[in-house]
């Protein structure tokens, strides 16, 4: 069974049919394509249902999930995410095993299919060629025949007319003979010819022809194969990961039969059980006399009342407005001398290391233009050396003010890092932090403790206030007397009081200190009777009357 001895003159058809087979095989590729598409789409959409019924963090659902059922559901979303996956290694595997390898191979095969049937249209046009040299040469055969007997007849008519010269008769006679030649000529030439051609169409139907279309029907075969085996590969990788989705399946199962449905009710019984006992019997009420009712102990009205909320202690707020209640944001001094002491050397350090990040960057921006100026000095043609001494001048004077900044910030760092180590030693000494937590003093300065944006508000004093129970200390702290002067203190700089309990001063301004620093980077101060606040240490010079030795200073 060959096409080229069954089908040799069905040349056009074959043409067709081989396309019509490479449009089944594109038609399959883009069958496979879909089906691909279709897969990611459902693991897809698989994956965002598993995610949108998944607990959320720090949420309610979380605790439900101490149920069996909840869990188990929890474990049939994690499966249901795994299935998902198989269905995105199908898509994969079918893009790999047979889409791609199916589009390369009807490339090739519309390459050699090609091929083919040009070696077939050329034959055709050799033999075409053949068949009109024979017929052209036959043509001319006949006409020197034709040629030849109308030289005959003439001259058998001259040679007859006794009118005619003899050299007349001999020209005409001439003339035949020659025709005759041309005739015995031509009738070789078609000979020759018929002969060739005769054997150039034994060669083409019976060599030729049969070889190219032996090669179409091989092709043919092999494109019915491959379908074929494209078919199976389509359903081997689903067969592959049949095992895993039946695990992922089992699992669910496993799960399901996990729930305990007595675990659960008991669980439902620690979480809304109240502890109270059921209301006792109602006693019959004899309006014609005081009306007696006992209730039990743990009745529902009692628990009502148990429920009542218990007074809360340090409840007469008085709503003080305390030191430092930020009023505004807008922009300190340079140096957060405004801060208290703790605030202001984090600020201090995160200032210290936000700038030697801001020089690390630029000095790698000299190392790199530095190597590309090397570069551009050994090869010319790559660039102008020159055209980056500009920049790298740019970065070196920013370089430059950028340590000079360094400088500048960790000098008051060392500042406020060297005062609050004297200040904490001194504490130690003095055992300023051994006295007891419920005392008044501690209270006001855990108060005026700084928050971690270095403002103080007032939410954090109440806090604070509702934590201490309610004594006497408030209706002291109330009408308690003016605090008596310890000393005086000169401004050395000019502080805009601009936060609730803070004063405004002028520099030069000589003022009473009636508290001094604590620790936290405040003095408190007098201008007169109705005018007092608290200033930063930095920005005055403090003179202790007796207690101290001799004039202190805070600079």
């Amino acid at each position: 069974m060959s096409w080229g001895t069954e089908l040799w003159d069905q040349f056009d058809n074959l043409e067709k049919h081989t396309q019509w087979g490479i449009d089944v095989l594109e038609k399959f590729i883009k069958f496979v394509k879909e089906r691909t598409e279709i897969e990611l789409s459902y693991a897809k959409q698989l994956r965002n249902l598993s995610k949108k019924y998944q607990p959320k963090k720090n949420s309610k659902e979380e605790e439900e999930y101490r149920y069996t059922s909840a869990r188990a559901f929890l474990a049939t979303l994690n499966e249901m995410n795994d299935y998902a996956g198989q269905h995105e290694v199908i898509s994969e595997n079918m893009t790999s095993l047979i889409t791609g390898e199916l589009t390369r191979y009807v490339q090739e095969l519309k390459q050699e299919r090609k091929s083919h049937f040009h070696d077939g249209r050329k034959a055709q046009q050799h033999i075409e060629t053949c068949w009109k040299q024979l017929e052209a040469s036959k043509r001319r055969f006949e006409r020197d025949c034709k040629e030849a007997d109308r030289a005959q007849q003439y001259f058998e008519k001259m040679d007859a007319d006794i009118n005619v010269t003899k050299a007349d008769v001999e020209k005409a006679r001439q003339q035949a003979q020659l025709r005759h030649q041309m005739a015995e000529d031509s009738k070789a030439e078609y000979s020759s010819t018929l002969q060739k051609f005769n054997s150039e169409q034994h060669d083409h139907y019976y060599t030729h022809i049969p070889h190219i279309f032996q090669k179409i029907q091989e092709m043919e075969e092999r494109r019915i194969v491959r379908i074929g085996e494209s078919m199976k590969t389509f359903a081997e990788v689903d067969r592959q990961v049949i095992p895993i989705i039946g695990k992922c399946l089992d699992e669910i199962t496993k799960a399901a039969e996990s729930i305990d449905h007595k675990n659960d009710s008991q669980l439902v019984i620690e979480a809304f059980k109240s502890g109270f006992e059921p209301p006792g019997d109602v006693d019959f009420e004899d309006f014609t006399q005081p009306m007696k009712r006992t209730v039990s102990e743990s009745s529902l009205s009692n628990s009502r009342a148990d429920g009542r909320p218990e007074p809360k202690f340090g409840g007469k707020s008085k709503g003080k407005l305390w030191p430092f209640i930020k009023k505004n944001k807008g922009a300190g001094p340079e140096d957060f001398s405004n801060l208290p002491p703790e605030q202001r050397r984090k600020k201090l350090q995160q200032k210290v290391d936000e700038l030697n990040r801001d020089i690390q960057k630029e000095m790698d921006q000299r190392d790199a233009l530095t190597k590309m100026k090397d570069v551009y000095i050994k090869n010319p043609q790559m660039g102008d050396a020159a055209s980056v001494d500009h920049r790298l001048a740019e970065l070196g004077q920013n370089i430059e003010k950028l340590r000079l900044e360094v400088q500048k910030f960790e000098g008051w760092l060392a500042e406020v890092e060297g005062r609050l180590s004297m200040r904490s030693e001194a504490r130690r000494q003095s055992g300023l932090y051994e006295a007891q937590n419920s005392s008044a003093v501690n209270s006001c300065a855990q108060d005026r403790e700084s928050s971690p944006d270095g403002s103080y508000t007032e939410e954090q004093s109440q806090e604070t206030e509702m934590k201490v129970p309610a004594t006497d200390f408030d209706d002291e702290f109330d009408d308690e007397e003016p605090l008596p002067t310890i000393g005086t203190c000169k401004a050395l700089y000019t502080f805009e009081g601009q936060n609730e309990g803070t004063i405004s001063v002028a520099e030069g301004e000589m003022l009473y200190v009636i508290e001094e620093d604590k620790g936290d980077g405040w003095t408190r101060i007098r201008r007169n009777e109705d005018e007092e606040g608290y200033v930063p240490t930095s920005y005055v010079e403090v003179y202790l009357d007796k207690n101290a030795k001799g004039a202190m200073t805070y600079i």
